[in-house]
């Protein structure tokens, strides 16, 4: 799995934060109630002492020694109750001084054994929804929701869509860290193309994966700010994101400012990601007499040699939704 580094870290760090915190607060309870209720402190004493006498047994290999653990838990199981009865008689429930995890299933390390929880697996998930970029767009964008209903009136162009969206869909459902396929998605708005590439990303990042999704022009700032400074403006994203990401999607091709910087830019992340082996999605307006006409023939070669062309067709669905209104 790629889980984006920077959220492991963070999300990491957040598991040791709250596993303290649960702990701390079990501690807290105790103290108040070995004030108010001294016996509790001499039960939890002795009951520390069977803890210890089980040990001393089991490193001392005595003849009877299964005999004498036996008895020392039978003493065990006698003071939890009398523990439990004495909380009770002042209105405690007997596991009031437990520590409260979170997620009892790994005790909020995040971890059971040596496998990640499932609860820290859905928080990186969730936190890879937000760092791809379009966290606010996957809670409506997905490709249940992607209706084919719009290219009705046209058989032919229903039937090529529904080919489309089954082959991405199986793309995302499979994607793995051998995975290697690159995409170019061309038409007009309105069409679905942002709908598809953010249905992709959400499958993606499910599965584990980092994702970075962007548009043409951030990407480009985020490199003239790196480059240039541009009065002390900041990167959005991480530049080695740009090469590291298990999948990037970068929409609105054309929408920055053509330039050489901006070409040379363009041309270093798609050689790397190819050399690399890592899939990259574009998705743009542009025809690919206009690619060839803006970009460098080193772009438009790679595009069009290396990427598969998804042509989206058809009228605006933006404004069919608007119609039916």
């Amino acid at each position: 799995m790629g889980f984006n580094k920077a959220d492991f870290i963070r999300i990491r760090a957040e598991y040791s934060k709250k596993y303290l915190i649960a702990r701390e607060r079990a501690d807290q309870k105790r103290e108040a109630l070995y004030t108010e209720l001294p016996d509790l402190y001499v039960l939890d004493r002795r009951l520390q002492a069977t803890a210890s006498e089980i040990m001393m047994i089991a490193t001392s290999h005595p003849a009877n020694a299964e005999q004498m653990i036996a008895d020392v838990r039978a003493r065990n199981e006698q003071l939890q109750a009398e523990r439990a009865a004495l909380l009770a008689a002042h209105g405690y429930p007997a596991d009031y001084t437990d520590v409260k995890y979170e997620c009892e299933e790994c005790g909020d390390t995040g971890y059971v054994d040596t496998a990640m929880c499932r609860c820290m697996r859905r928080a990186l998930v969730l936190a890879g929804y937000e760092s791809s970029g379009i966290g606010s767009l996957m809670r409506t964008q997905s490709f249940d929701t992607f209706s084919l209903q719009y290219y009705r009136s046209q058989p032919q162009l229903y039937d090529r869509m529904e080919k489309i969206k089954r082959s991405l869909e199986q793309f995302a459902k499979d994607f793995s860290k051998d995975t290697y396929r690159n995409y170019l998605f061309y038409g007009a708005t309105g069409l679905g193309k942002t709908h598809l590439s953010t249905a992709i990303a959400k499958d993606v990042i499910d599965r584990g994966f980092d994702v970075l999704y962007v548009t043409a022009n951030t990407m480009i700032e985020d490199f003239a700010a790196k480059r240039f400074g541009n009065g002390g403006a900041e990167a959005t994203n991480d530049l080695d994101r740009y090469a590291s990401a298990d999948l990037l999607i970068i929409d609105d091709l054309g929408t920055e400012v053509a330039n050489q910087f901006s070409s040379s830019c363009l041309y270093d992340i798609i050689n790397t990601r190819m050399n690399c082996h890592r899939s990259t999605i574009i998705s743009t307006n542009l025809t690919k007499e206009d690619i060839q006409k803006r970009y460098w023939d080193r772009i438009a070669s790679r595009i069009f040699g290396d990427y598969i062309p998804v042509p989206f067709l058809g009228n605006d669905i933006r404004m069919q939704k608007l119609n039916e209104r």
